[in-house]
């Protein structure tokens, strides 16, 4: 296994090397059935519920291609400047492996649906910086593994495995890069951003929620180095299966660390599948990868080929939804924020809750105060996501409606969220069992200020001498004595006026 301490430093390898990336993303789509027959695509049914003689391999069972497959794969081809292809087919891709019920896998090979493309991403500095799609394929999951015994959970040393089905023919869209060269020491940041927007742009266009946490979209990141001045590739490796936005720029850069070691030390990089280790941040080495002539691809002959029609491949065009980087762009002119602010709510994935929350009625920096402050700091707290805590926009919103109209003030608001957070109900609700109202009768406004002025007749005298910064220590007496429900601005011009100070 490599460890830290085999590898150069970042800055060391980047002065010798530059790094050339490719990137493998595998995107489950949302469709009700499976690519190629009609079982359930849904999460949580028993093992091997959700089979048939077809996505099973069954001797003389016939598939048939999904239609919202093909239609998702060439929305996504489109949204990503892609060519779409007049006349595609499915090939069958062969190894061996227990979780491939065929022994085969329906997939594409030289002739991709989609193709030539590229994806504008955005770096933390607001730099832009060009991918080029290479290709988006349309292809079916596997089935998964589970191996019992031994200490990695991995096939290598477990007593036995078990294998479930369900997930075997699930429709996936393949998108592959052409090289990334010329990232330099920002390649893995380029890494990280083109995943994040390209799980931002499947997401926009509604066919997978995208969740890399659950698997619906899976990275397998390709890595090789070559020289200074040099122009040809180095022998790369494939970091397969990276599950999350974070371990993708972290696979990428042990990868470049790794590989100079090796190179420096007078060895040869292997091409091989490495796996990354959320916990040490390392990859360890797969097996030797294959090349695609070790695949013995040849054309599928139980499906016809996929000809979509000019007139319905314009007809997707017009359904595509405002492209993500153009909508940020849009929002930050819109909100007034800077590229620095902005990148902070996509870091902490709040732009679609503040967006809803804005559309269900609130300002827009208010729902930025209340996902980036209070709800953030829930959801570190709680070691979960935004998008997983249990308020909706709609709830924030009614929130930032009540703060706005005087019924609260920040204070209570925040307790207002815990109590939604907590199950107590809706925000009315938790505003009603818990009594948050602020108190806005001037009567017992009136009584807790001339109790506070009474009680600290130093204080007052201060106030009363043009010492009006002094106000502060009556107005906390009061909010002390109304458990924080007082109007603190309505407090201090009541104090003013009770002696006779102005507020200048």
């Amino acid at each position: 296994m490599t460890t830290m301490t085999d590898l150069v430093s970042y800055e060391d390898a980047l002065a010798s090397y530059d790094p050339v990336m490719g990137l493998e993303v595998h995107v489950e789509l949302g469709t009700k059935t499976k690519m190629f027959c009609g079982c359930s695509t849904a999460l949580g049914a028993e093992p091997n519920s959700q089979t048939c003689p077809t996505c099973l391999g069954m001797p003389g069972a016939l598939p048939v291609v999904n239609t919202i497959g093909v239609e998702s794969a060439i929305r996504i081809g489109l949204a990503l400047n892609c060519e779409i292809a007049e006349w595609c087919r499915f090939a069958r891709k062969n190894y061996f492996y227990p979780d491939m019920p065929k022994n085969f896998q329906t997939s594409q090979y030289d002739e991709p649906i989609a193709f030539n493309g590229y994806l504008d991403v955005q770096l933390e500095d607001g730099e832009t910086f060009r991918v080029e799609i290479e290709r988006a394929h349309m292809e079916e999951d596997t089935g998964k593994s589970t191996h019992v015994g031994g200490a990695t959970g991995r096939i290598h040393g477990a007593d036995h495995s078990l294998l479930d089905y369900n997930r075997a023919g699930i429709p996936l869209i393949e998108i592959v890069t052409k090289p990334i060269v010329g990232a330099g020491e920002r390649a893995p940041e380029v890494a990280k951003a083109y995943v994040r927007e390209l799980r931002e742009l499947i997401r926009a266009l509604g066919v997978s929620e995208a969740r890399m946490e659950m698997g619906q979209m899976r990275c397998d990141v390709n890595l090789s180095l070559m020289p200074k001045g040099s122009e040809k590739f180095g022998t790369r490796s494939e970091t397969k299966n990276v599950n999350s936005l974070r371990s993708v720029e972290r696979a990428a850069r042990f990868e470049v660390q790794r590989h100079a070691a090796v190179l420096d030390g007078g060895g040869k990089v292997i091409q091989e599948t490495r796996h990354f280790h959320e916990d040490t941040g390392t990859t360890t080495s797969g097996r030797t990868k294959e090349e695609a002539e070790d695949y013995r691809y040849f054309p599928e002959p139980d499906l016809v080929p996929v000809a979509p029609p000019r007139e319905w491949v314009q007809e997707l065009r017009g359904t595509l939804p405002e492209l993500p980087l153009v909508r940020r762009t849009r929002l930050l002119e819109e909100w007034g924020i800077s590229a620095t602010e902005m990148q902070a709510i996509l870091n902490a994935g709040a732009l679609d809750s503040i967006v809803a929350t804005i559309g269900a009625g609130a300002d827009a920096a208010s729902a930025r105060k209340w996902w980036m402050g209070e709800l953030a700091r829930h959801a570190n707290e709680a070691g979960t996501t935004l998008e997983e805590l249990s308020i909706s926009p709609e709830q924030v919103a009614r929130v930032s409606e009540l703060v706005a109209s005087g019924d609260l003030n920040d204070k209570l608001a925040r307790q207002v969220i815990e109590g939604v957070l907590a199950g107590e109900g809706t925000p009315d609700e938790v505003v009603d069992k818990r009594g948050l109202k602020v108190v806005s009768d001037e009567g017992a406004l009136t009584s807790a200020v001339e109790e506070a002025i009474a009680g600290n007749p130093a204080i007052a005298d201060k106030i009363r001498g043009g010492k009006v910064a002094a106000a502060g220590a009556l107005v906390g007496a009061v909010m002390k004595a109304t458990r924080g429900q007082a109007d603190a601005a309505r407090v201090k011009e009541l104090i003013l006026a009770k002696l006779g100070v102005g507020e200048g």
